[in-house]
């Protein structure tokens, strides 16, 4: 009896730690924390990507959302919708400037200070935010409109994490730029929040660390991160991302617009090849849909709307190539002017603008003057085309032989004709006119000229 109980007893043991065991052994599991590049210009492009990464985080329960930056700046409406993104994100976003020798500048720099973490690593740079307007040197009225409203929006969210306003003003107003060190510094510029080499050391750095927080409401709240082992995962940039950016590259939005319109113009030359004019017009909507995403000027469309016109005007009114030259200086202008950009990045090149501006202005100058000279050139058919060829009699030919008519081999084909003068046969003869199909001929060594061929 006693040796059944022992037994009972050591049954019911280990029915209890078989039904417990796999809730003994679950750990939980470790924190996600979701990472992206940025490594390009501020643009539609990039905001539609920090905005898709900050969804999939959400919907993931991320931990964190980590943005490794590296940009020279970018557009200032793409900025305001990145940082509205990240002020509004349920999920805490992390901007990190690295690896060593990147830089958060101009636009960059609002990203860094609207991060609930702001870091950076040895040897990078962030600063120069003072806005930039590329078409030209504003005047002093419009410069300080300018300054106030990029620091208004800068001061509207930095101070929020604790981070120096008027430190962050001045690179604004005065275009100052900080390293990691003068970023870091408490006692002076505090404008980020540490400093790590890497991005698992930067994560394992924020383990445990509390920060301020705004709900819907504009409420602010403390947040712990939890970030022990946790695992980083990168998105890549979709399909569509990539398409995209490669689009928004002015310079290569130039060279989809110029071949496409030489492919569509041979396409008018050789009607019916389709093939020209289709991946022309695919190139140009490719090119158009590029420029789209860029600010361009108006000024701009109206120089190379001009030049196509001076250069058809050349066809029409010889002036010695001076139109044509005026029509290719605006498609150079037009072309270098194109792109209204803060930063040298997002402008077109000039040896690229000059280049194709040239080659295309020079080669539709020279095509369009031969379809021109083509058109004017009138296309005769029948009798009227054989006036000064020469053939060769096939009968005698009398004078004033109307009601019979002899027959000439004139280009390979047999005509009725008649002479002013007899000719014998197979004399060699020049057409010189026609009434209705016949043909009036006389001999061809009456004729000053050289026989046609």
């Amino acid at each position: 009896m006693k040796h059944l109980s022992r037994s009972a007893f050591a049954f019911a043991i280990t029915a209890i730690l078989t039904i417990l065991s796999p809730f003994a052994s679950a750990a939980p599991a470790p924190p996600i924390v979701y990472r992206i590049e940025i490594r390009d210009t501020i643009q539609p492009v990039t905001a539609a990507r920090l905005q898709r990464a900050l969804e999939v985080a959400n919907r993931d329960h991320a931990a964190a959302l980590l943005v490794d930056l590296d940009t020279p700046g970018g557009l200032l409406d793409s900025t305001r919708q990145m940082v509205g993104a990240i002020l509004s994100s349920p999920v805490p976003v992390i901007v990190y400037i690295a690896p060593a020798g990147a830089r958060a500048g101009s636009a960059g720099f609002f990203l860094l200070e609207a991060a609930d973490i702001a870091a950076m690593a040895p040897g990078t740079n962030a600063g120069a935010s003072h806005p930039v307007l590329a078409s030209g040197t504003p005047d002093d009225t419009m410069k300080q409109k300018m300054e106030n409203d990029a620091a208004a929006f800068m001061r509207s969210y930095v101070g929020r994490h604790g981070r120096n306003a008027q430190a962050a003003e001045e690179a604004v107003r005065s275009s100052k730029s900080f390293s990691a060190d003068e970023a870091m510094n408490e006692n002076g510029q505090h404008l980020i929040d540490l400093t790590a080499i890497s991005d698992s050391q930067l994560i394992a750095a924020l383990d445990g660390r509390s920060i301020t927080r705004t709900d819907g409401s504009g409420k602010t709240y403390n947040l712990t991160l939890h970030l022990q082992n946790a695992q980083i995962v990168t998105l890549p940039p979709t399909v569509r991302e990539q398409v995209l950016d490669y689009l928004a590259n002015p310079n290569l939005a130039l060279l989809l617009l110029v071949g496409g319109a030489m492919l569509i113009y041979l396409e008018f030359n050789i009607p019916g090849t389709i093939v020209p004019g289709a991946i022309g017009t695919v190139l140009v909507l490719l090119a158009a849909f590029g420029l789209d995403m860029l600010p361009l000027r108006h000024t701009a469309l109206l120089l190379l709307l001009a030049a196509v016109v001076l250069i058809l005007l050349e066809m029409k009114f010889p002036s010695h190539g001076a139109l044509g030259g005026i029509g290719i200086l605006c498609l150079v202008l037009g072309t270098l002017t194109l792109v209204d950009a803060p930063i040298p990045e997002l402008g077109i090149q000039p040896i690229i603008a000059i280049a194709l501006s040239l080659g295309f202005g020079l080669i539709t100058l020279f095509l369009v003057r031969l379809a021109m000279r083509a058109r004017l050139n009138k296309s005769l058919i029948g009798p009227a085309a054989l006036v000064g060829f020469t053939g060769t009699t096939m009968e005698p030919l009398h004078l004033g032989d109307v009601d019979h008519l002899g027959h000439i081999l004139v280009q390979g084909e047999i005509w009725q004709a008649t002479s002013p003068e007899s000719i014998p046969e197979k004399s060699p003869v020049r057409v010189t006119g026609f009434h209705g199909d016949v043909l009036e001929v006389q001999p061809a060594m009456h004729s000053s000229s050289s026989p046609a061929s």
